[in-house]
């Protein structure tokens, strides 16, 4: 239910809003961050499940993104649960983000990113 859209190549010491890329620190929390709320039903790296779609495949803007994370959603008989009161997903959503982006664009690979120096 839930992609995300693809930006420029990541590079360090730029901000993370959206359309703009993740410094690599930004990027390995996100993996965190995914790893702990999200993998479970949309797989591992963003790939998607047998009951939860790649997060990798179909990109969508940040702002859908925030939406559907923060608020659920509904299509048919596939329904994900709103984070928008999880703190420990709600706050970093921009990370999650970027590393989803990353995942996108080729940037990071699967498995674990390697930390920036």
């Amino acid at each position: 239910m839930v992609a995300v859209g693809a930006c420029a190549p990541v590079k360090a010491e730029q901000p993370t809003q959206p359309g703009e890329v993740a410094a690599p620190q930004v990027i390995l929390n996100g993996y965190r961050r995914y790893n702990s709320a999200c993998n479970h039903c949309h797989g591992p790296d963003g790939v998607g499940s047998t009951f939860a779609p790649s997060l990798i495949e179909q990109p969508l803007p940040f702002a859908r993104f925030e939406q559907i994370v923060r608020d659920g959603s509904v299509t048919g008989t596939s329904v994900m649960r709103g984070f928008g009161d999880d703190p420990n997903v709600s706050p970093y959503l921009r990370d999650i983000y970027a590393y989803l982006e990353a995942r996108v664009t080729g940037a990071v690979g699967r498995g674990r990113p390697t930390p920036a120096p």
